[in-house]
């Protein structure tokens, strides 16, 4: 995928430009690995102590997101989203045209940000609690101001994503990463064949749904019922005749 970039990096760059959705869609698949990371690690504790993972829950998950780190981004310049859907990123900050993969540092920062940024999150009242009542409100105060402008900026971000088209977090802006496809794309050619049959299927199952009450169902079998019998067909002889008459209509 490298050696794909090297040599066709600004053709990808210029004439194959990474959808909006596809971004969008690698983060959502990097959220649902790491639900589904997390959910398989914490059912290994299922027969242990209830609560055995509380306390050190933020930092399990450091580790886990670590882990993660350093066989997606640190060794593949991608996360395991981005891998899926053909994407990698590239250092923008780099002048040349051709692709650059991302240096040690972007990699250690974005370490930093992502996985530092969420523990800290999760534990930053914990390391204040300990401190006089004072420090600590200040602390959170400060805490949730920083944590309230980081979301602003983060609002800011998504809406120039939409208008431009790059830099889908505000991590990947700061840092200057951008996402580029790993090899040219082909234009996206959608088939309408099973839509189309999906549409007929369902106007043809409402047009049935109305006019089949309007029927008279009843009439309508003794109808071909005497096409199919007709009493011309039975013996002239009066028990057959009798005993056809006997059952009822």
């Amino acid at each position: 995928c490298d050696e794909d970039m090297t040599s066709s990096g600004s053709n990808a760059e210029s004439v194959n430009p990474v959808l909006r959705i596809s971004q969008l869609d690698a983060l959502e698949l990097n959220k649902a690995l790491e639900q589904l990371v997390w959910s398989q690690f914490s059912s290994c504790f299922h027969g242990f102590k209830p609560g055995l993972l509380a306390h050190i829950e933020p930092e399990v998950k450091a580790f886990l997101w670590l882990f993660l780190w350093r066989f997606t981004i640190y060794s593949k310049n991608a996360t395991v989203g981005q891998t899926i859907l053909n994407i990698q990123y590239k250092n923008d900050l780099s002048q040349t045209q051709k692709y650059q993969p991302l240096s040690k540092h972007q990699k250690l920062w974005y370490l930093i940000c992502t996985v530092g940024g969420r523990w800290l999150e999760e534990r930053c009242y914990d390391l204040f609690s300990s401190r006089q009542l004072d420090s600590f409100f200040r602390a959170k105060h400060f805490i949730n101001f920083v944590a309230g402008l980081l979301k602003l900026c983060g609002l800011l971000n998504f809406l120039i994503f939409l208008q431009k088209g790059k830099f889908a977090t505000f991590t990947e802006r700061i840092l200057g990463i951008r996402s580029v496809f790993c090899r040219p794309q082909n234009v996206r050619q959608i088939g309408f064949e099973y839509m189309n049959r999906e549409l007929l299927w369902h106007g043809f199952a409402e047009f049935l749904i109305y006019l089949l009450p309007l029927i008279n169902m009843q009439k309508l079998k003794l109808k071909i019922s005497s096409w199919s019998l007709p009493i011309a067909v039975f013996s002239n002889s009066e028990n057959t005749l009798a005993a056809h008459c006997k059952e009822c209509s």
